[in-house]
């Protein structure tokens, strides 16, 4: 049985999409719960998950509340979920139908973690060449948006994720997967938004992506890493980025390359 676990933070205008999406493309005998982390909306994103709560009773949909930080989220939502496999999930990025039984199968073939294939909702086309590499199980293709399943046991056991990341959470978990030599890319494909490539520019957030990981790589902390990030991509970028940053086109099973 799986919980879902989404960090979310005024997502008001596409958090009901993703929960339509959700329940009308999984089967609900394979939901434990769909655990909506909130750090602090102050939009009317918790009155919208309410209102699909409402509306979907086969599976159960919670709103927490935690401190902000996408790490600090997922171990919150995790610490409560009740489903023996954890399944993380980015507030804009759309799992493909039968996610539900793509994830129980795998994890039933004796595979602990692993994520999805990923594509872009856009057609330029550097996105559609790196989505393209998510299909290989390399390290240097995964990340967050791609989603993440874990066994609540393994997830346990390695400590959830290290709440001193702000940025590159995902990719520090990810790193323990495979070192221990744990980790599946399921041949499916998840549809996640393009928004912040959009607002800051393709090149722009590509080259710092690539700086943030090599900085990583060359022994980088915590703080330098969301220092770098702060000034680079979240202050700089294209002029019309100071419009809000949660503004997004709805993403459908229909999005293609």
């Amino acid at each position: 049985m799986l919980s879902i676990i989404v960090p979310v933070l005024n997502e008001a205008g596409t958090i009901k999409i993703l929960l339509d999406h959700l329940i009308t493309h999984c089967n609900p005998a394979n939901i434990s719960e769909i655990i909506m982390v909130d750090g602090g909306s102050e939009d009317d994103t918790i009155e919208q998950v309410a209102y699909a709560a409402n509306r979907y009773t086969d599976v159960a949909i919670r709103v927490i509340s935690s401190a902000k930080g996408r790490a600090k989220q997922m171990n919150a939502g995790a610490a409560i979920a009740v489903g023996n496999v954890l399944y993380f999930l980015h507030a804009d990025s759309f799992p493909p139908a039968y996610f539900d039984r793509f994830i129980v199968e795998t994890v039933k073939n004796d595979n602990s973690a692993g994520c999805f294939c990923m594509r872009f909702d856009s057609k330029h086309w550097w996105l559609r060449l790196v989505s393209w590499f998510t299909q290989f199980d390399w390290r240097a293709c995964r990340g967050g948006d791609q989603s993440l399943f874990i066994t609540k046991v393994l997830f346990e056991e390695i400590g959830g994720y290290d709440e001193t990341y702000i940025i590159y959470e995902d990719n520090i978990l990810i790193d323990e997967l495979y070192a221990r030599n744990t980790f599946t890319v399921i041949p499916h494909w998840l549809t996640t938004s393009a928004r912040l490539y959009e607002r800051k520019g393709v090149w722009h957030v590509q080259y710092h992506f690539l700086k943030i990981y090599f900085k990583k790589w060359q022994g980088a902390d915590a703080n330098e890493l969301y220092a770098y990030y702060n000034a680079q991509i979240r202050q700089n970028g294209k002029p019309e980025d100071q419009k809000s940053a949660r503004t997004t086109k709805p993403i459908t099973e229909h999005s293609r390359y």
